[in-house]
């Protein structure tokens, strides 16, 4: 008979199962940064974070150990963060004394790990007749069971779970999965009517919203944006052009902000910050139609003439660039400096290249550079 559960939050780890006593010693350093996020993820102290560690050690060891000698009678196992140990699944009472000579705990399960896993190699195998409602499966070893999660529970979800078997334990959640994207620097975004540009710097409001700056020539406001996958980001929330060449565009959330510019090697250059370089300093471009190209500031404050009218307070460059380059991130060191506007020449005989310094588009729509 199939179970459903719903699911209703994380479970909290009773903190008195790893309280008391001096923290036993790793086997190996651990990075103060691991330390740091179990105790702002998991709710620990820094000790009782040293302590899981360990245990998690032996559980490891004590797996890898069981798996190959329980062969068919494996139920699998979970570490339980509550006792400290390692709980293994035998579908052999008679193993449980091997599970405990590992130092592990033996629970009887009826089905066997590798029953489990034939039988979500099934459900792989029907993959393309399952509804949309259905979001996924999975092996769960703590259940002895082949978790199915869906959303809702209308005629086709049911018909498709009353051929999965009788392993088979339903999980309700509230959302279907989706993709997650990193929005950074230089990268190609679309608008709305087809054509494309870069990604000034991500950035985040005061609410914590996130987004990005670019350039004010590449969008006016309401115009939608997709990333350079194509897929939905956002919409342009401001934009001011000419006067200015600046605008910042909401993303959803399937994208996360980085605080990266794309130096086209496979690599990318860390924001620190956006303090303003002065003429002579280099000065580098990452852009999606020419990538990553080099040269000096030349100017500040620079007016700049287009046919569409005139640009204030721009930053004069010898910096190449070319269309599709446009609102594409200028910085200097790990200092941000501004958005790609335009300006003459190409990447074959060279050019000059002018940016819109961020930090004004920043102060106009009160947005914080999001740092690496």
């Amino acid at each position: 008979m199939r179970r459903t559960v719903r699911l209703a939050g994380v479970a909290v780890l009773a903190a008195g199962a790893l309280a008391g006593g001096a923290a036993p010693a790793l086997s190996a350093p651990v990075a103060p940064e691991i330390l740091a996020a179990m105790q702002r993820d998991l709710g620990l102290t820094e000790a009782q974070a040293r302590t899981r560690l360990v245990q998690e050690e032996a559980a490891m060891r004590a797996h890898a150990q069981l798996d190959r000698t329980l062969g068919e009678s494996f139920g699998g196992s979970y570490f339980d963060a509550e006792r400290g140990k390692l709980v293994v699944g035998v579908t052999d009472a008679a193993k449980a004394d091997t599970v405990r000579a590992a130092g592990a705990e033996a629970t009887v399960v009826p089905h066997s790990l590798r029953e489990l896993e034939a039988a979500k190699a099934a459900l792989d195998a029907r993959e393309a007749t399952a509804p949309p409602s259905v979001t996924g499966w999975h092996v769960d070893v703590g259940s002895g069971s082949v978790v199915v999660s869906v959303t809702t529970r209308d005629a086709a979800t049911e018909a498709f779970l009353d051929s999965a078997g009788d392993s088979v334990r339903v999980e309700q959640v509230r959302e279907a999965p989706r993709p997650l994207y990193d929005l950074v620097g230089g990268d190609a975004y679309y608008m709305g009517s087809g054509g494309r540009c870069s990604v000034g710097f991500p950035v985040r409001t005061s609410a914590g919203a996130a987004g990005m700056v670019t350039a004010g020539h590449c969008g006016t406001r309401g115009t939608s944006a997709s990333g350079y996958n194509r897929v939905a980001m956002g919409t342009f929330q401001g934009s001011s052009f000419p006067g200015n060449d600046y605008a910042w565009v909401s993303a959803n959330s399937n994208w996360t902000p980085r605080g990266a510019v794309n130096m086209y090697n496979g690599s990318t250059r860390a924001v620190s910050g956006h303090s303003i370089a002065p003429p002579g300093t280099s000065i580098c471009r990452s852009g999606s139609t020419t990538g990553w190209h080099c040269g000096s500031v030349q100017g500040l404050n620079e007016t700049v003439r287009y046919a569409e009218g005139a640009v204030y307070g721009m930053t004069r460059t010898n910096v190449c660039a070319e269309p599709g380059d446009s609102g594409g991130s200028f910085i200097s060191g790990t200092q941000a400096q501004g958005m790609t506007s335009g300006g003459s020449g190409n990447c074959s005989s060279g050019g000059t290249t002018y940016f819109q310094p961020v930090g004004e588009a920043l102060s106009a729509y009160g947005l914080r550079l999001v740092t690496g």
